[in-house]
């Protein structure tokens, strides 16, 4: 039960002098709070002092910047919690929210706080945060709220077996959720609302977005290939029938150039199953 579990906070920060110390403070106000991990990822600020100015605070300096990834793993690793509430030090995560998280920590594996409507800064970034939900739902066949919000908590045994699968970029909340959600443990979303941002982004939208895309893209090859090999099998398939089909009505003459385009399509299907296979006896393994 969530009322007997120790709760860890991992917070990765990076330059965040001038916001960090204020989020700190509201984090231990939470009484649900049994420890807090800060992660320095070689901020060239004062992030460090103003962690250290609170004496209940665990800090952890990277040597140089690693990545926000990077930070979190280190903070997963390091926490001593049963929970562990992951959130940013930008001010964009409310410690006041923490409590609305844990509290269905006694039913899921994991509790997503979806930013809601309106919260996020940019149209860019909502309209290119919506795309990528609807890819990632596509993915694991669950409606997928929001993909990239790092404002979650996860029972931390779960957390470290899928540690090693997170990259150091900004992209492992995607990574976690499709991880989790393919393994079959149980996600929820709690919406808040999500203020604006005290510090200055590090996203870059176009770098980081072809990123995000990629990393999908990967997961899915990774988890549930036939996702990605079927459509693009039936896109060769339909279109190189279709010519040659087309080529015999109206030549009567066979197309080489369709029939070509076809066994493309076949060959990516048969990719796509040996994929699955692969995918299929990686869970056997991992339950062994």
């Amino acid at each position: 039960m969530f009322n007997s579990s120790r709760v860890s906070v991992v917070m990765p920060a990076y330059n965040e002098q001038g916001v960090i110390g204020d989020i700190l403070a509201q984090v231990e106000q939470q009484p649900q709070v049994d420890e807090i991990i800060v992660v320095d990822d070689g901020s060239t600020d004062g992030t460090a002092d103003e962690a250290l100015a609170h004496p209940g605070v665990r800090l952890i300096r990277h040597p140089y910047n690693i990545g926000n990834g990077a930070a979190v793993k280190t903070g997963i690793r390091a926490a001593t919690g049963d929970i562990i509430v992951l959130m940013d030090g930008d001010g964009q995560h409310p410690p006041a929210e923490i409590p609305n998280l844990l509290q269905h920590m006694d039913r899921y594996d994991m509790v997503v706080g979806a930013r809601s409507a309106g919260t996020q800064a940019a149209v860019h970034r909502t309209l290119a945060n919506r795309i990528f939900n609807l890819y990632a739902s596509y993915i694991v066949g669950y409606p997928v709220l929001d993909l990239t919000s790092g404002f979650r908590c996860v029972r931390a045994n779960v957390a470290r077996s899928f540690a090693y699968l997170l990259p150091n970029g900004y992209s492992y909340p995607t990574t976690l959720t499709i991880a989790l959600f393919r393994a079959g443990y149980a996600v929820k979303y709690q919406p808040f609302a999500s203020p604006a941002r005290v510090g200055q982004s590090k996203v870059r939208p176009l770098k980081d977005g072809l990123r995000f895309l990629l990393t999908l893209t990967r997961l899915a090859t990774l988890f549930v290939p036939l996702k990605i090999f079927l459509p693009i099998s039936l896109l060769f398939i339909l279109s190189g029938g279709s010519y040659t089909l087309g080529r015999l009505a109206l030549h009567s003459r066979f197309s080489g150039f369709g029939g070509l385009i076809t066994s493309i399509g076949v060959l990516f299907f048969l990719l796509g199953l040996i994929s699955e296979q692969i995918a299929l006896l990686r869970y056997i393994n991992s339950d062994r």
